[in-house]
């Protein structure tokens, strides 16, 4: 295949490619494609919410559909919003960073992807087929045991396949992070990124395990009579929050380490100076890792686990601070004297610093067991949890937007509506969340459909209500800066930040397929800057020109995961109509097909030769 073959026309081989894409690149467009689009979903049912508890006893929705709706809107915005955006920031920067030309399976993260997806559409499907799952984001098996219908159903596949593909995206990072670094590119010469990559890779690992074993007894119990969360045939509900929260607290890491390692970069970048603490920053991300594995019980502090149980955890919870407190001082201290540029991405990274402290604070106070029997169930655990997820995760997300826009799009996205975005979304965030705290203390429990008037809640939750009518106008400007900028913006150059790090360091913006003709050659922390020092336009290449190996596109794996999405729709109503059970063995079928012919077929990829680069250059 030639370069110039690469360059299709038409928006129907514009659609097969991106069907059949293996790039990285483009599957990190997909990525950021499927997640922004059910971060609308979930940010619309946000709304719907918010409108309900806009005044004392509305009606605005009804109870059942408000249940669905808050189920929805955590599972939406964890498993299919910000999860995915993350695994598309990674696809796009970490194989870059590290001077690869792709990831170790790209066929495996094609297949991660479109497990993704189905399992996303899966799951929202049941809106208009059955009625949404009701029993909460954590689906406590207690509730979720007694749900009717088949929402709860539809929530244990969908969060099935996708999670699935969450997994594949995890072993893939990891083998990539630790068998495809460029000459000289040592572990401790990684950015920042790429190691919260690699770390958070680990906790997919180890995670995500317990929730899908979670699911299939829940599956079992629901479909099947099996007794593991039925009291009354000699099972246990509690075993259910256990295997949750084993995987839910890592979870929590997995969605704020990338981004962790994400400010580290920009920091470092828009202050034109080395990060301050390198190596206290690594092993800080590795000791947050380690500690998120220790403190699932936290969130049982009123299950009746016992004194020692409960001092154990808490201790070990108020244990993580001390990590995420070296972080934040490391990051300070780099701006410390650093010639720093204020643009739209540094806005994200620097707002994020006092609404993360702030969140972290609110989970000290959670981390206390006799304060926790307070504090549950309220308002302030809301408020806690969006600090922390939005003030980390989502001005996360638009940072790394803001920030690796050319490198995904060759654009740069328009400064003053990314600036009317960071404000709008800002102040919004603060007047939406903040006030949430004091609604806690005063008694508001969570999950509420409505509150009575005359309970001094009604101020807070409308303040609370307006602020997220601001985060919904500063959503649509962004919006309104991706059209913009892609109709009328003006291509970016290779290096737009004046980078330190290889993902700068390609030809153009954004990179070519193959991403590096030459590998780079890393010769110490913040290659790219090293050679810039040295009066150098472009990185030392780490090896003669010659053949780049490149792997074919395919069509399998959207096949496999279409067929296991017929097949979880036929599981979900196999036991209502017998004719369902054509869907789901025939899904199945068609899966396994799909995975034969994978397996039976030698696909060995092309190269590009050599020549063809000597062409291009002449």
């Amino acid at each position: 295949m030639s370069l110039a073959a690469t360059q299709k026309k038409g928006f129907g081989a514009f659609l097969w490619d991106y069907l059949t894409t293996v790039d990285h690149k483009k599957i990190a467009h997909l990525y950021l494609a499927g997640g922004g689009f059910f971060f609308l979903l979930g940010g619309i049912e946000a709304v719907i919410i918010r409108i309900q508890l806009i005044k004392p006893e509305n009606d605005f929705i009804s109870a059942g559909l408000y249940n669905e709706m808050i189920t929805m809107h955590g599972t939406t915005m964890i498993f299919l919003a910000a999860m995915p955006i993350l695994l598309g920031l990674m696809n796009a920067a970490m194989p870059l960073q590290i001077g690869a030309r792709d990831v170790a399976f790209p066929f495996l993260n094609s297949l991660g992807f479109w497990l993704f997806m189905f399992g996303g559409i899966l799951l929202n499907l049941s809106w208009f087929l059955d009625g949404a799952p009701d029993a909460g984001w954590t689906s406590y098996a207690a509730l979720a045991m007694d749900s009717p219908g088949h929402g709860v159903d539809f929530y244990v596949a969908g969060l099935q396949i996708a999670g699935a593909g969450t997994l594949m995206g995890g072993i893939n990072f990891l083998v990539t992070v630790v068998t495809m670094r460029a000459p000289g590119m040592t572990y401790m010469r990684m950015p920042l990124f790429t190691w919260a990559t690699f770390i958070t890779s680990v906790l997919i690992l180890f995670a995500f395990p317990a929730l899908t074993i979670n699911l299939f007894l829940l599956m079992f119990d629901r479909m099947f009579g099996t007794a593991f969360f039925d009291v009354s045939l000699g099972g246990n509900t509690i075993i259910w929050q256990h295997l949750f929260w084993i995987f839910g607290h890592p979870e929590v890491y997995i969605l704020i380490l990338p981004l962790f390692g994400l400010f580290s970069d920009v920091f470092s970048t828009f202050s034109r100076k080395r990060l301050f603490g390198y190596t206290a920053m690594v092993f800080a991300t590795m000791l947050i890792a380690f500690l998120g594995f220790m403190v699932w019980a936290h969130h049982m502090f009123t299950v009746g686990l016992g004194p020692v149980a409960n001092s154990i955890f808490a201790v070990a919870t108020m244990a993580i601070a001390v990590p995420t407190g070296i972080k934040i001082f490391n990051w300070l201290a780099t701006m410390w004297g650093g010639s720093v540029k204020i643009n739209a991405a540094m806005l994200w990274a620097l707002g994020f610093i006092p609404s993360f402290t702030i969140g972290g604070m609110t989970g000290v106070m959670l981390g206390s067991a006799v304060a926790d029997f307070q504090y549950h169930d309220t308002y302030f655990v809301v408020a806690h949890f969006h600090y922390v997820i939005v003030g980390g995760t989502v001005f996360g997300i638009f940072c790394g937007l803001h920030y690796w826009w050319p490198l995904l799009f060759g654009k740069i996205l328009n400064e003053t509506m990314g600036k009317l975005t960071f404000w709008t979304f800002f102040i919004g965030f603060h007047l939406t969340f903040f006030i949430q705290h004091f609604l806690g203390l005063m008694g508001m429990p969570r999950r509420y459909w409505v509150f009575l008037e005359n309970q001094g809640l009604d101020l807070g939750n409308l303040i609370s209500t307006i602020g997220a009518f601001f985060m919904s106008f500063a959503v649509i400007v962004f919006l309104i800066n991706i059209v913009h900028t892609a109709v009328k913006g003006e291509k970016a150059p290779a290096d737009p930040w004046d980078g330190r790090t290889l993902e700068w360091a390609t030809e153009s913006s954004p990179p070519p397929y193959y991403n590096f003709k030459q590998l780079p050659l890393t010769r110490g922390l913040d290659p790219l800057w090293i050679e810039k020092t040295e009066g150098k336009g472009h990185m030392t290449p780490a090896e003669p020109l010659g053949d780049v190996h490149m792997p074919n596109g395919s069509f399998l794996p959207f096949l496999m995961s279409l067929g296991f999405f017929v097949a979880g729709l036929g599981f979900i109503y196999q036991t209502d109509e017998k004719l369902w059970y054509i869907a789901l063995y025939g899904g199945m079928a068609f899966a396994l097909l799909m995975m034969i012919i994978r397996s039976v077929k030698d696909d060995h990829g092309y190269y590009i030769k050599k020549e063809e680069f000597e062409r291009e250059a002449e």
